[in-house]
């Protein structure tokens, strides 16, 4: 179920902490290789927390990450001359159409792979007149899914958007061969469809190119929707949006920097979660967050080659992409987009000017770098879908005015769950900072003040895989 789940859960056990603690979950719980991110000195019972380097499976799903097939893919999606949304859709050879279709035949084949396990499907919708839609148009999102072997309700998406637009948002028959915007991030989802298809996953995940990201992300809205309708268990979602250059405009490299931008506040926030947000100071404590912080924890590691850099906000100054469809709907969502963005290679014409190329080319695209964001993206799915989901109904006890903190938490379902950790920070830390191990009940008493720092809960599994954190919220 998702985070905004309602249903009775199972009465918690309660597990009480009165000094450091002397045994930890279970000897099995300790990842396969950890290794010590630094954490300010703090007075507690907790230990410095520590970020997880990729298992066995995963270290050999990123060394087959294949940058030359990325760079086939992106120059494939950029030869189609436009994929506006409102080109033509029966072109064999120019179009949304004829990409669509050509997308379709991609996952298809990687899907004839995976054994009945992963399908394909085109989900078509006709968009109403709307905002840069001055015709009803048909918009098609092409959706792969892999259905999860112990926890198929539990859902990650993963996407890219496969339309593309030149200077005039309307202009559906010029070139607009969107190499970095957005062929890069389907160049993306493609590679991990490849690869994913052949391997088992705990949860359930849906590899998606959406259309209509330009003309007002009509294509991510619809599937959304369609998952919130169904009562998908949707616990997380990332888009791949102009990932395919580490160059910005004054030529400066930074190659293995990948931004990841995640809200705070949340864009689906009730009147009453927002009273309580204000009451506990959990402006920085959103499902997103949570969801970038786990990302940091398991994709920044030498296997991935890559620096996260996280950034408080939605999305970009004033900007915005498909990962607000699914915050609108309630679900935890991110965006990852390179590091710098040149603007004479997005939303651009393509044409020469005083010497100067315009246009959003597949020359200045770095393949390298899009290999790189697609380990990242790897590393992050993989762990999310192979963990148990995020803690259910995670509360802190408000009933007693104590210096004491005691949390609840729902009973994880996960088949191979190990136990439980706490974890705690600064309120002026950005990040987790002490882990502490709270065995296989369902409630905790720590001797430490909820006043003064943060806690979350996090679910560990028998092969050291960490859910994200779920941030707990007043109870009794």
């Amino acid at each position: 179920m998702d985070s905004s789940d309602s249903r009775a859960v199972p009465r918690p056990t309660r597990r009480t902490l009165l000094a450091a603690p002397a045994v930890a979950v279970a000897a099995a719980t300790v990842a396969p290789s950890l290794s010590a991110t630094p954490a300010a000195a703090h007075p507690g019972p907790g230990l410095p927390i520590q970020n997880q380097n990729p298992d066995r499976e995963l270290r050999d799903l990123l060394r087959q990450i294949d940058p030359h097939r990325i760079e086939a893919t992106v120059r494939r999606l950029a030869a189609f001359g436009t994929r506006h949304t409102l080109s033509s859709q029966d072109d064999p050879v120019r179009g949304i159409g004829a990409v669509r279709d050509w997308i379709f035949d991609q996952l298809s084949a990687y899907a004839s792979a995976s054994g009945g396990r992963m399908t394909v499907e085109k989900q078509s919708f006709v968009q109403p007149v709307a905002s840069r839609i001055p015709t009803p148009t048909v918009i098609t999102n092409v959706v792969a899914t892999l259905a999860g072997d112990g926890d198929p309700n539990r859902v990650y998406v993963l996407s890219g958007h496969y339309d593309s637009r030149c200077t005039d948002v309307m202009d559906f028959t010029s070139d607009a061969p969107g190499a970095d915007d957005d062929a890069s991030g389907v160049a993306v989802v493609l590679e991990l469809a490849r690869l994913f298809a052949t391997r088992r996953t705990e949860a359930t995940i849906v590899l998606a190119a959406v259309a209509g990201e330009e003309q007002g992300l009509y294509g991510s809205g619809y599937l959304a929707a369609q998952m919130k309708a169904a009562g998908l268990g949707v616990q997380g979602m990332f888009t791949n949006d102009i990932v395919g250059s580490s160059t910005d405009e004054n030529g400066h490299r930074d190659p293995r920097t990948l931004r990841l931008f995640a809200e705070g506040v949340p864009t689906a926030e009730t009147p009453a979660q927002a009273s309580t947000r204000q009451a506990v100071g959990g402006e920085n404590d959103s499902p997103a967050r949570q969801l970038a912080r786990f990302a940091t924890a398991v994709a920044q590691n030498p296997a991935t080659d890559m620096n996260l850099r996280v950034v408080y906000r939605r999305d970009r100054y004033l900007r915005g992409g498909d990962q607000i469809s699914f915050l609108t709907q309630g679900f935890p969502a991110a965006r990852f987009t390179e590091p710098a963005e040149n603007f004479a290679h997005q939303h651009q014409d393509v044409r020469v000017v005083d010497g100067v190329q315009y246009g959003d080319l597949p020359e200045f695209c770095d393949f390298g770098y899009i290999a790189r964001v697609a380990k990242v993206n790897a590393a992050v799915l993989w762990s999310l879908a192979q963990a148990p989901g995020t803690p259910q109904a995670a509360t802190i006890v408000t009933t007693d005015l104590t210096n004491n903190t005691t949390l609840h938490w729902a009973a994880s379902t996960a088949a191979d769950l190990a136990g439980y950790e706490i974890v705690y920070r600064e309120t002026t830390a950005p990040d987790w900072q002490f882990v502490l191990p709270a065995g296989t009940d369902t409630s905790i008493r720590i001797p430490l003040s909820k006043d003064n720092v943060f806690f979350g809960v996090r679910a560990v599994d028998t092969d050291g895989h960490r859910s994200p954190v779920a941030f707990p919220v007043p109870g009794v």
